[in-house]
């Protein structure tokens, strides 16, 4: 698949100045309130963000409701989760400004300030997305990097949407903080890749820990920190993790100890572990980079009133 041109010229940190000056006020209210109710909304806002954004661009596609919507692909059935504070903040927007901000807007504002609140840093997101009128689950299904994949997979993935091995690591850097269900890596804990033992890269004291709390017989549904020791705070913590062994998903545990990642992602992973400025510097310029792909502008899309359903 060629790279998607990413093309930011239309969308402007100022773009609702005149015409819903509060926005950026009342979407950070809103995102503060739910993180008081529950912590982990900032991880789930950042990811919701970032699962609308690799399929069909940024238009805010992951939010619309359906069976054959976005929602229900593999990777985001029973696992995307917030679209219930993403409808809170909707409501409080549209009452500011009726009609004006799209919900592919406010997932990219939601996922700045879910970072901002958890101790990382702030940035200038760009703004003038529209608001897509048709989900993807192919798209989904084929193109939201999985934990099982490979980091060819995982490189290639991202490679489709513009994204570089830089960036692979960086955004991937967003696990610091946020919980994994047990069904996304209890594949490492017994049998992994038919060797009747554990994941060799694991942490010994993780893989006890993990085994107690993921039960061979278990449903799969109790989770983990995927930042172990570092839960709610956006750190470099990830990084350190992943050069102790300590990464909890397979997919980031291979940016440092896979054969491939020696001569790619390894020493980006040292690099970010070992310098927490750096690392929030680059973790910015991703995320808007992330944000510019191939967005909806002008007189495409919409501006959807409700961010489940395509306007009637």
């Amino acid at each position: 698949m060629a790279a998607v041109t990413v093309n930011s010229q239309s969308l402007t940190s100022d773009f609702y100045s005149a015409t819903c000056p509060n926005l950026l006020s009342v979407v950070r209210k809103e995102v503060q309130n739910a993180m008081k109710a529950e912590t982990r909304m900032a991880a789930s806002l950042l990811r919701l963000h970032f699962h609308d954004c690799f399929v069909n661009g940024c238009d805010g596609s992951v939010l619309l409701d359906g069976s054959d919507g976005e929602k229900f692909a593999l990777p985001n059935l029973n696992s995307a989760r917030g679209f219930g504070v993403v409808d809170s903040i909707k409501t409080a927007v549209e009452s500011a400004c009726s009609g004006v901000v799209s919900c592919a807007d406010i997932l990219a504002i939601a996922a700045r300030d879910s970072v901002l609140l958890s101790g990382g840093l702030s940035w200038k997101v760009l703004l003038g997305r529209r608001d897509g009128l048709v989900g993807n689950q192919t798209g989904a299904n084929n193109g939201l990097p999985s934990p099982f994949d490979t980091l060819d997979a995982i490189t290639a993935k991202f490679a489709a949407v513009g994204l570089n091995l830089t960036d692979v690591v960086i955004l991937s850097g967003g696990h610091t903080i946020g919980l994994a269900r047990c069904a996304t890596f209890s594949t490492r804990l017994f049998n992994f890749s038919g060797t009747g033992a554990a994941d060799t890269t694991m942490d010994t004291t993780m893989v006890s820990d993990l085994q107690s709390l993921c039960p061979v017989n278990g449903d799969g549904n109790n989770t983990a920190p995927l930042d172990r020791n570092s839960v709610d705070l956006f750190d470099n913590h990830y990084f350190q993790n992943l050069i102790n062994g300590k990464g909890i998903l397979e997919s980031d545990q291979i940016l440092f100890s896979s054969v491939g990642a020696a001569t790619t992602t390894k020493s980006l992973v040292q690099l970010y572990g070992n310098n927490l400025n750096l690392f929030f510097n680059d973790f910015t310029n991703s995320m808007i980079k992330m944000g510019n792909i191939s967005p909806l502008t002008g007189s495409n899309g919409e501006v959807r009133k409700n961010c489940r359903v395509v306007n009637s």
